[in-house]
């Protein structure tokens, strides 16, 4: 990465974050903030470390982590419309994770492995249906198939909820749409531990994902075990896409919108995209969230709404050039 371009992505960050927690129903001045991270206690205090900060950083790493997932499965299948949202990832972990509610599990640690589950059953799903005539993973089968797989595991989610006469599962509406309203220390060391390993063996992937980017053949006569890799890809994407789903719900596009901007700022090579793609998936979340707060103030909009707005246009743009 050139020397000029993270840290000023990390400067964006931290600005982000101060932001974040800067707005909500009672708006803090920076002073406020300040107080709030450094004093022993009091109610500003209370505000800054109890409620506002697990939340901004917790919108950072699953950002981030929505994100990355969408940098590495553009490369896999070498699609610039590639998302864990539009490739049915984001529905099946979903559905995952309100049948592990419906059984009556509320575990923290037990609901990202129903996510998982469901991500890894939306995954086979999609690629079963994304073959095509011996072709493995076309481009514009798959995005089809995505779409599909997510729009059936959307219905079957909403048959559970309105069925269902837990209070959980009727308030889970707002939950799929996305959001931190539930945001915690606890609930960010959960996604933290299950997204640490996924994340790893992404970035360790980066070499690999530019070969992939070139096709499988030139893959393979490089020496990749094109495979091998895509099964990781895979397996990685779907883990830390079931964790975000778990702790916040299913948020759209974060995967589409930034890798694409960070390519123009960094270029395509993933050793220098996958750390900026971080960077700066999880400052759009921080920013998203504090639009969602602060927008209709006291009411808060589900972020899942805001990143629509801002990706479903782009993702339009991205369609027609593709399929021009």
């Amino acid at each position: 990465m050139r020397p000029v371009r993270l840290p000023g992505l990390i400067a964006a960050a931290l600005l982000a974050l101060l932001l974040g927690i800067a707005v909500g129903s009672v708006p803090l001045a920076p002073r406020e903030v300040w107080r709030g991270l450094v004093e022993a206690g009091g109610p500003t205090a209370d505000i800054v470390r109890q409620l506002r900060l697990p939340r901004v950083l917790l919108a950072f790493v699953v950002g981030g982590s929505l994100g990355v997932s969408g940098a590495a499965l553009q490369a896999l299948v070498r699609n610039p419309l590639a998302d864990p949202y539009l490739l049915g990832l984001s529905g099946g972990a979903g559905l995952g994770a309100v049948l592990g509610l419906a059984a009556g599990i509320a575990s923290p640690w037990i609901v990202p492995v129903t996510a998982f589950a469901g991500a890894i059953g939306a995954i086979a799903v999609v690629y079963r249906l994304s073959l095509v005539q011996g072709r493995r993973l076309d481009p514009r089968v798959l995005l089809l198939a995505g779409v599909v797989v997510g729009s059936f595991a959307a219905a079957i989610m909403t048959g559970i909820i309105a069925l269902s006469d837990a209070a959980q599962l009727r308030n889970a509406f707002l939950w799929l749409l996305g959001g931190f309203g539930g945001a915690s220390w606890p609930a960010l060391a959960t996604f933290t531990v299950y997204a640490v390993l996924p994340l790893l063996l992404l970035f360790r992937s980066s070499r690999a994902l530019d070969l992939l980017a070139l096709g499988e053949e030139p893959a393979r006569h490089l020496g990749l075990d094109a495979e091998r890799t895509k099964r990781i890809v895979y397996l990685t994407a779907g883990l830390l896409t079931a964790a975000a789903v778990s702790v916040c719900g299913i948020i759209g596009f974060v995967g589409l919108v930034v890798p694409h901007i960070m390519r123009r700022l960094v270029g395509p090579i993933h050793r220098a995209l996958l750390p900026a793609v971080f960077v700066g998936s999880g400052t759009f979340l921080v920013l998203a969230d504090a639009v969602a707060r602060s927008a209709v103030r006291p009411l808060e909009l589900p972020v899942g709404v805001v990143t629509a707005l801002i990706g479903v246009p782009l993702f339009a743009v991205l369609l027609r050039k593709t399929l021009a």
